[in-house]
């Protein structure tokens, strides 16, 4: 495990080169300045045109406001420019001369931790604003746990508002030190803390002159050179959830996205969950025939023998194809404000299958003050997390979440009206084996 903190870090290495896309998304209290620094973030790096910038300004000045009010650019909806706060995750797409950016903009306030959950689910970094005044609050040592629990490979701590406390060092040092002991002990494995002003630009992509006392990089330089967590390759073998299928003539082709690994051609496969096997015959993406499809691509397979084959079925190398099961252990995070109970009847969904579920225990829940796991909560409730086992009506094959992010997380939906209850990570799963995730499983 690697944990990092810069408030004494040495002088400023040379930036190396980066390539690729990072896929990151924020989180943050209300009020910690999110939104502003993702605006200044945009501004900073010269990511915003023209026409948006001259519109920001206008508005703040009809506020009476000297400055634009950076945060304007990212709080897009009528309700989030009135009430002040960020409400939806909103996507933002941007690049600067060394890498592209996807950014998940998520809200801060309790009432739409979910909301934080699904921007997040596909991060391969998180930064997570605190307050320089405030320091690390309840909302923040929720933030890191669901960092934790979507096993995001790079944590960045933004110190906001270092102009308010005088850019003391001492200020910063402190709360690095609790935020890392803390998220270490979720099992984080690397924390990057940078003090910054939001409002002011310092340490967000040009270096502050009123903090000379710290040697790390600015924001923007982390974001371009910390190394992307997904690069197309997997741990686990090929992984294609069917999400469609295409009758021409005699012949049917299978349309989906490749969530995780590689197939091609001449591979020997698996539809699960039947067991029937057979080999890849052609990989069209498209529309043009390619030898291989790799995470992420969308492309359509034709197999060398007519299978029953249908949605929701998942095609995986013989080799090392997961085994369906029908009982799995999950660590949660329940997002509705209906309380989960053993017994309660669920849907699962999971890539592009949904089945029906019972829920058969509940195993702990986190305490997040003092990451303690009470066992047997009866319940939790909405924002708690915890550890599950589950009983399916029909096998899933799934992997471990710690394998496979794509095909180790499902969602409980309720059968009435289709409300997401429940984000899921598979941490055990086995036939009459599964298992809650225990205490001394760790995170």
């Amino acid at each position: 495990m690697t944990t990092t903190t810069t408030a004494a870090a040495p002088a400023k290495a040379p930036i190396a080169a980066a390539v690729g896309t990072l896929r990151l998304a924020t989180a943050g209290s209300v009020d910690d300045g999110k939104s502003t620094l993702v605006g200044r973030l945009l501004h900073d790096s010269k990511s915003v045109l023209t026409d948006q910038l001259e519109a920001v300004e206008a508005i703040s000045r009809g506020r009476g406001q000297e400055a634009p009010d950076l945060a304007l650019l990212t709080d897009g909806l009528r309700a989030e420019r009135e009430q002040g706060i960020t409400i939806d995750v909103a996507y933002r797409y941007f690049a600067t001369a060394r890498r592209r950016f996807i950014l998940a903009d998520t809200p801060g306030h309790v009432q739409y931790t979910r909301n934080m959950v699904t921007g997040a689910s596909t991060a391969d970094l998180a930064v997570i604003l605190v307050d320089a005044r405030k320091g690390v609050v309840e909302q923040t040592r929720r933030h890191a746990a669901i960092a934790a629990l979507l096993r995001i490979p790079h944590v960045t701590l933004a110190v906001n508002k270092m102009d308010l406390v005088d850019y003391a060092e001492p200020v910063f040092a402190a709360i690095a030190e609790e935020f890392t002991a803390y998220a270490t002990g979720l099992g984080v494995p690397e924390v990057t803390a940078i003090p910054l002003s939001a409002l002011a630009g310092d340490n967000v992509v040009v270096r502050s002159a009123h903090m000379d006392w710290y040697g790390g990089p600015t924001l923007g330089e982390h974001l371009e050179t910390v190394p992307a967590g997904h690069d197309g390759t997997s741990p686990t073998g090929g992984r294609f959830p069917v999400q469609y299928v295409i009758r021409d003539g005699e012949a049917r082709h299978y349309a989906g996205q490749v969530a995780a690994g590689a197939l091609s051609v001449g591979d020997a496969v698996t539809v699960l969950p039947s067991g029937r096997t057979t080999t890849v015959a052609a990989i069209d993406a498209l529309g043009t025939r390619t030898r291989t499809a790799r995470t992420g691509q969308s492309v359509t397979l034709r197999l060398s023998d007519e299978l029953d084959v249908a949605r929701g079925d998942l095609i995986a190398p013989v080799a090392d194809a997961p085994a369906p099961v029908r009982e799995i252990g999950a660590t949660v995070c329940h997002l509705h404000e209906r309380p989960l109970r053993a017994g309660d009847r669920v849907l699962v969904k999971h890539t592009t299958r949904t089945v029906k579920a019972v829920v058969k225990e509940i195993g702990s829940r986190l305490g997040l003050d003092d990451l303690s796991h009470e066992p047997d909560p009866g319940e939790l409730g909405v924002n708690d997390i915890g550890s599950i086992v589950l009983r399916t009506a029909e096998p899933l094959a799934l992997d471990p979440y710690e394998e496979s992010r794509r095909t180790g997380s499902f969602l409980l939906i309720d059968p009435g009206d289709g409300t997401t209850l429940t984000a899921c990570m598979a941490s055990g799963a086995g036939e009459g084996g599964g298992r809650a995730r225990r205490p001394d499983d760790g995170w």
